[in-house]
């Protein structure tokens, strides 16, 4: 009997072998990038032996659902290979658990369906043994203090080399051929390509222009001098850290044989302007942009273009030789335990890692963060460069992970504490009144008011008066935020009236440049980050270019009060805020009040280190952004013909991605509001279409003014 593992639409026979064959052969080359090529080409042998079955050969003619894992995991668990057993057993439902040996056969954890498979509880498959041989290994070893963590890795990464494969070769098959993903241009020519843009900046014109070619020139220089490893850039706000940091990134990996850069970014906000300077100077087929928020071309039908689709398949695993993507991407996928998340793992080996702002990395997971910064750079061949302008006092954490590693500073201190990239004097005035706060900006002509709470950001701009107000904020649709900072831009540049008001998303990385800035009260980093909106350029005087902090007349969300101890701390011991000495002490100070604790709020490190390897359990308590907000669908401009879309059925994660562009997202207790107003169309997913759009301000965006009452936080 043939035994067949696919069948095409137009009845091309896929043998199981030929399936296994195929897979073993990718996932192999996929694990030899971290030293375990025979174990990945073992896992793909072994992944789908339970298609040797007369129940799956029904499956593929229309039968019942067949579970076909757990045969292929039983046969590896019987010779000693966990993390091979592990990875098969999760290759289509996600790693599952490890549970333990009284586990049952009802239960979906690895011992389990161990026990179920023993106890003969599978559709015989024998036949795989006429066919196919596993050979034996010796199974890795993992040893010390961090031995549960390191396997825990390992087994994760070995699970995207399996999955991706899997995919892989199935693509394959079903298409013909083998689809294009990424480009297949080297870093050397990146680098060349890198080289012919920035040669126009030498000589450097000005003093900010040389400081800011002088850390271009040392990143470059220890590019080829520092050998791979964990790496800090500290470089002041204008300094030129984007394109220095890709300077490094790519003269690292032509040294020593990296093969992608990976970008990774704090926010979606601020993704989309480094991803267009990286197309600019790299080309665009050489970057992909993977966001929630990224668009991809389409035609008249809503088909991608071919360009398009390529882009859209890299998504899946990340081949592609610059990646810029969020923290939430990363850091998710790399805790996740579903195979869609995990696909892209295995091409994190050997490359560089950016980790722009790295201050923002979230505290209530910092630990695991940093936990897996560390294993990356540790077995992974990886060169990690923590990027910031205010870098986070994460000395004793990462020596806590990589015991005894030097970890460079690649932009010297004297670039640092230059007098040429001080370019504001803070200014501390206490509380102010919204009226006086109101009567304090209506002084100005062109100002940035930014404030901690979207209800702050709305009272302090209904007080503003005049030609060129603007408010920013993320109850503001990002195509509508989009098209205020395109006005305010063109306003700053032709020196017209400009007052705007915004919560902190205008801080981390948005290109925009104000005489003056005012600041409520927050932690020391997001103050430097409102500076760094303030004389960017540094074409005014110092004296005259002011960062205001003030207290404001409603007390700041709980969720602020510690980085404001912290803060406050800091800044009663320098008058110099961006000395980074204040800096050290804010960010040891922050740490301290948190605690540890705080650092690894669910626990995650600790589940892992018991050794019973929860990887669902860990997966769906690892959220950066925990899902406590509802979306709501704006059907202004082309949100209409979007929203039109979605009521007549359409699903495609193209039409999500756009719909996207158009959406708010709230509180529960502002969903009900609106709800409860008869604002909202609801929808089976838990979103909704705003209805009344008389609630969305062209000023303001979606304003909660249900029946005369304003909910808004």
């Amino acid at each position: 009997m043939t035994y067949l593992a696919h069948i095409a639409e137009d009845h091309r026979q896929q043998t199981v072998l030929q399936h296994l064959e195929g897979t073993a052969k990718l996932c192999g080359r996929f694990a030899a990038a971290f030293g375990a090529e025979e174990l990945g080409e073992l896992t793909g042998m072994a992944h789908d032996i339970g298609k040797y079955s007369d129940a799956f050969q029904r499956r593929l003619q229309g039968g019942s659902k067949v579970d076909h894992a757990t045969a292929g995991a039983y046969e590896c668990f019987q010779r000693g290979q966990a993390a091979a057993a592990f990875c098969v057993a999760g290759h289509h439902g996600g790693l599952p658990d490890g549970g333990s040996r009284g586990d049952g056969t009802d239960l979906p954890t690895l011992q389990g369906r161990m026990r179920r498979a023993a106890e003969g509880g599978l559709e015989p498959y024998t036949p795989w043994k006429e066919e196919v041989s596993l050979p034996s290994l010796r199974s890795p070893v993992f040893q010390g203090k961090s031995k549960y963590l390191d396997a825990f890795f390992f087994t994760r990464m070995l699970y995207s080399c399996l999955v991706d494969a899997d995919y892989l070769d199935t693509e394959q098959f079903m298409a013909g051929d083998m689809l294009p993903r990424g480009d297949d241009i080297s870093m050397e020519e990146l680098y060349r390509r890198l080289e012919k843009y920035i040669s126009g900046w030498f000589p450097p014109q000005g003093e900010i222009n040389t400081l800011r070619c002088a850390v271009l020139e040392q990143c470059i220089q220890k590019g080829n001098a520092q050998s791979p490893g964990l790496f800090t850039l500290t470089v002041p706000t204008g300094g030129g850290k984007t394109v220095a940091s890709l300077a490094f990134a790519l003269r690292h990996a032509c040294t020593y044989g990296k093969t992608r850069l990976i970008y990774v970014i704090p926010y979606t906000s601020i993704i989309e302007q480094s991803a267009d300077i990286f197309r600019e100077i790299l080309g665009a087929g050489a970057v992909l942009e993977h966001h929630s928020n990224v668009l991809y071309d389409t035609d008249t039908f809503g088909a991608a273009t071919p360009e398009a689709a390529k882009q859209m398949r890299a998504t899946e695993n990340w081949d592609m030789p610059v990646i810029v993507t969020t923290a939430v991407q990363f850091f998710e996928s790399l805790y996740a335990n579903r195979s869609s998340q995990c696909r892209k793992l295995h091409n994190l080996a050997n490359s560089v890692i950016i980790f722009d702002e790295a201050q923002m990395l979230p505290l209530p997971y910092l630990r695991p963060c940093v936990s897996v910064i560390a294993q990356l750079v540790a077995h992974y061949d990886v060169s990690a460069v923590l990027c910031t302008a205010t870098q986070p006092a994460l000395s004793p954490l990462l020596r806590e992970f990589l015991p005894g590693a030097d970890i460079p500073e690649l932009c010297a201190a004297s670039v640092m504490r230059s007098p040429v990239f001080q370019r504001v004097r803070f200014q501390k005035v206490g509380r102010l009144s919204w009226t006086e706060l109101h009567e304090r900006l209506q002084e100005i002509e062109q100002v940035l008011c930014i404030v901690n709470s979207r209800k702050n950001a709305r009272s302090v701009f209904e007080g503003i008066q005049g030609d060129g107000r603007y408010h920013l904020s993320t109850l503001m649709t990002p195509s509508h935020r989009k098209a205020v900072l395109a006005k305010i831009r063109q306003r700053l540049k032709e020196g017209r009236p400009c007052r705007v008001v915004s919560t902190s998303l205008i801080e981390a990385g948005v290109d925009v440049d104000f005489p003056r800035v005012f600041r409520e009260e927050a932690g020391l980093d997001s103050i430097l980050q409102a500076a760094g909106r303030c004389n960017r350029e540094g074409r005014r005087p110092v004296s005259e270019s002011i960062v205001t902090i003030f207290q404001a007349e409603t007390a700041p969300p709980q969720l602020f009060s510690v980085a404001i101890a912290a803060g406050q701390e800091a800044m009663e011991r320098s008058d110099d805020l961006s000395d980074p000495d204040a800096v050290a002490y804010y960010f040891h100070a922050l740490l301290d009040l948190k605690g540890q604790n705080a650092q690894d709020q669910k626990g995650i490190l600790s589940w892992i280190q018991k050794g019973d390897f929860p990887f669902r359990k860990v997966a769906e308590s690892f959220r950066l952004i925990e899902q406590d907000t509802r979306t709501v669908y704006i059907p202004i401009e082309k949100g209409g013909a979007l929203v039109e879309r979605f009521r007549q059925g359409e699903r495609s994660r193209q039409l999500f991605r756009e719909l996207g562009q158009y959406s708010v997202s709230v509180y529960p207790q502002q969903f009900q509001a609106l709800d409860e107003g008869s604002a909202l169309e609801l929808l089976e997913d838990g979103s909704a279409i705003l209805t009344n759009l008389s609630l969305y301000s062209e000023d303001i965006g979606l304003t909660f003014d249900v029946d005369g009452e304003r909910f808004i936080i």
